[in-house]
């Protein structure tokens, strides 16, 4: 453009941020806000919300912060999209607490929260399974004269689902009938999920049938949802019955339909059916992905053949296909629970050489592996460098280093990470309980559980 005559200007720049951010390039988009600067182009709101959604898309949190204080320092104000961005980022991280602070600092900044902003909080804790929470922050837009739309109450439903309480979600969904807004496919389809998660394929097929009565036309993922109820089940066969049927409504099977089909087989000990299916996809034009081969190295993995894992992952390579986040987690998992702890870490470190960043998920195997043979201290260094990286501990990280430190009866530790688990909203389950509580009499258990917390929380 320039040996043409033609200069960018601050919508070319801002487009370029735009999608280098998109594509994860975080410090080139970086560098053209600071050529920007230097070119005496005026930066917006517009420049730096798409490097923020970048650094939240990838959990680096802090850096979208600091983001924040450096569009500040230089007089730009953040705009509702700004916030809202950070807090999907916060919540999809699982740091709900912050999140909910970014209201207050919105609202002390003449920002007034929107709908989205209110979602994204009842999305939080729905992931997190407080659904009481989400149901105040409901009761809050509500309070606020802003009106729910399906995405309200689709998240609500999810986190119902998720919880396992599905008559509450079919609750919400015949209000969403009686009152509006009216269910959408992805309404059902959730419910379709929740139900086939909880094993009542009945439900499943009778909300799926109640999907086509009120005439809304099943997608995609909605027959892929039934299909995966049917393998969870151990029924390939009426699973295979649903894609004839898919593919008679004109869903010819797709790479996520075969990588369905290939995972449920996996798991259930049908390996030989999945790589002949492997080989049917490749027939069909379509090329097997980090996803498809994930699913059977993991196969191999429960089996307890780890040669074959390493050879199925070594081919993955081979081929050029990229190992995801998942792919190394199951290898560090399976080789963690083995005290195959070497090779575990090995896989961790090579990941991040790789530019393959680990999650909690990564994190609590690592953990997981070394408490059981009795790594404290090493156990704790990964715990600690996760919080650093902005990985935010969850339930299953905390009951781990909770049951281990009551195994070793260092009871005062497994209160300490009790009572941080409970300020950092991460709510503890049965496990955590369990754990904690299981040198004592059953009897004395709910008493004990009530009494603590009101002591950490500074009760009578």
């Amino acid at each position: 453009m320039q040996r043409q005559g033609c200069l960018p200007n601050e919508v070319t720049y801002n487009i370029l941020v735009n999608g280098l951010s998109d594509k994860g390039e975080l410090n080139q988009a970086r560098e053209l806000i600071q050529e920007m600067l230097r070119l005496d182009l005026k930066v917006s709101a517009y420049t730096y919300n798409p490097l923020i959604r970048g650094c939240c898309k990838k959990g680096l949190l802090e850096e979208a912060s600091s983001v924040v204080e450096e569009m500040l320092s230089r007089g730009v104000s953040p705009t509702v999209v700004t916030y809202n961005t950070i807090m999907y980022g916060l919540c999809k991280w699982g740091r709900v607490s912050n999140a909910r602070h970014l209201l207050s600092v919105m609202v002390d900044r003449d920002l007034m929260p929107d709908l989205v902003s209110y979602n994204t909080l009842i999305y939080g804790y729905s992931r997190l399974g407080n659904m009481g929470e989400a149901f105040l922050v409901f009761d809050e837009l509500i309070n606020r004269c802003l009106v729910p739309n399906v995405v309200t109450y689709n998240t609500l439903i999810d986190g119902l689902c998720r919880v396992g309480d599905l008559d509450a979600a079919q609750h919400l969904k015949d209000d969403m009938i009686n009152r509006g807004p009216y269910p959408d496919v992805f309404t059902f389809t959730i419910l379709v999920r929740g139900s086939c998660m909880m094993g009542n394929l009945p439900m499943a097929k009778e909300l799926f049938n109640e999907m086509l009565r009120r005439q809304l036309q099943p997608d995609r993922y909605a027959y892929i949802t039934r299909i995966v109820g049917e393998l969870r089940l151990g029924d390939s066969s009426k699973a295979f019955g649903m894609q004839e049927e898919m593919l008679a409504k004109g869903f010819p099977p797709d790479l996520i339909t075969y990588n369905v089909f290939v995972d449920g087989l996996c798991k259930l000990g049908s390996l030989d059916e999945a790589s002949e299916l492997v080989q049917k996809m490749i027939k069909d034009g379509l090329v097997p992905d980090h996803v498809t081969y994930t699913s059977i190295i993991h196969a191999h993995l429960m089996s307890g053949n780890l040669m074959n894992a390493r050879v199925m992952f070594n081919e993955m390579l081979s081929k050029g296909i990229f190992p995801s986040v998942v792919t190394y987690t199951v290898l560090i998992h399976s080789y963690a629970i083995r005290g195959r702890l070497e090779l575990a870490i090995m896989y961790f470190y090579e990941m991040q050489e790789k530019g393959v960043y680990p999650n909690v998920i990564t994190y609590n195997a690592l953990i997981n592996g070394l408490c059981r043979v009795r790594k404290t201290d090493q156990a704790y260094k990964f715990f600690v460098e996760m919080q650093a990286k902005g990985i935010s501990a969850n339930k299953y990280t905390y009951t781990i280093l909770i049951n281990e430190n009551c195994n070793t009866g260092h009871w005062q530790e497994a209160l300490r990470l009790y009572k941080d688990m409970l300020d950092r909203d991460v709510q503890p389950d049965s496990f955590t309980h369990s754990a904690l509580f299981k040198h004592l009499k059953k009897d004395y258990q709910w008493l004990a559980i009530q009494h603590l917390e009101n002591l950490i929380g500074g009760g009578d």
